[in-house]
């Protein structure tokens, strides 16, 4: 169910101000799980302030719906969204695009690297239960099949809400097989629940790195450069901790064996140089295991 905290939506139906508790009371009896709220025609109303009220609204209702913060990013909602709801946008709206900037007059759609490199420091306040939101995805709206596999790779690796933005009647195979991988997911939906970091980002690959369940990892190498890249990788070399988890990748006296999550293939273990070749605006995404 989508409405708005103002006295209308953003698409200028009636909103929810002044009847958060009769909504959410409809809600409930019509058996609504997931409850996106939205900021438009919010004159004058304090944003924490409003998503309480809509919270307690639901509370009251009796019903457990999955409660979506969507003021985007404006009133730093990580620092308090945690009180109100289950998820809060980080940002404005996305846009299917690698690296743009789309004006509005008084706001902006932005692509996908842009929405990713927008916010500093807030993935402190990401974990279960409270999720930092990079909206929901463009993954088959337009953008190469390899800009869809980022894309794709990084709101896994982000622990955002994955939420398709594109027309499933219209997918095509690709399109299919990059949001129905299971593998992708599994990092997405790992119990641990820590967002991903940006490990490296010298010259054209960015690493960006994540602590998984059971001592794993899961890593994004992601080619930013429009042309093939040759990766050259020793583990040893780069040293991998996660100053906010205290975790590390001990390869010094542990061997991980490292998995391609989207071609669903062993690439060796940590042991040995990590030497593949990286297509355009493409993507390894791939997984660590501990060898018993």
């Amino acid at each position: 169910m989508y409405n708005c905290a103002g006295s209308t939506t953003c698409a200028g139906y009636p909103g929810s101000r002044g009847f958060e508790y009769q909504d959410a009371k409809l809600y409930a009896e019509w058996g609504v799980d997931f409850l996106k709220y939205d900021w438009c025609d919010t004159e004058n109303l304090n944003a924490k302030g409003a998503y309480q009220t809509m919270r307690d609204a639901i509370r009251a209702a009796g019903r457990p719906i999955l409660f979506s913060i969507c003021e985007w990013g404006d009133n730093d909602p990580w620092k308090w969204g945690d009180e109100m709801g289950h998820m809060w946008r980080v940002t404005g709206d996305i846009i299917n695009c690698w690296d743009c900037k789309v004006g509005h007059g008084t706001w902006a759609s932005l692509g996908v690297w842009p929405i990713i490199k927008l916010r500093k420091d807030i993935r402190k306040y990401s974990g279960p239960g409270h999720w930092n939101d990079f909206d929901m995805m463009e993954v088959g709206n337009g953008m190469s099949v390899a800009e869809d596999r980022v894309h794709f790779a990084m709101w896994a690796m982000l622990a955002s809400p994955l939420i398709m933005g594109n027309d499933l009647r219209s997918a095509s195979k690709e399109i299919i097989e990059i949001l129905t991988n299971k593998e992708v997911v599994a990092v997405n939906q790992d119990k641990l629940g820590i967002q991903a970091y940006c490990h490296s980002d010298e010259g054209n690959i960015e690493i960006w790195a994540k602590p998984l369940v059971d001592g794993e990892w899961a890593f994004a190498f992601v080619n930013m450069s429009e042309e093939e890249v040759v990766v050259n990788h020793d583990w040893n070399w780069h040293p991998v901790k996660d100053d906010l988890s205290g975790r590390a990748l001990e390869v010094n006296n542990k061997t991980y064996k490292i998995r391609d999550l989207y071609d669903h293939k062993e690439l060796g273990t940590s042991k040995q140089k990590l030497k593949v070749s990286i297509g355009g605006h493409d993507v390894l995404m791939m997984r660590l295991i501990l060898v018993k």
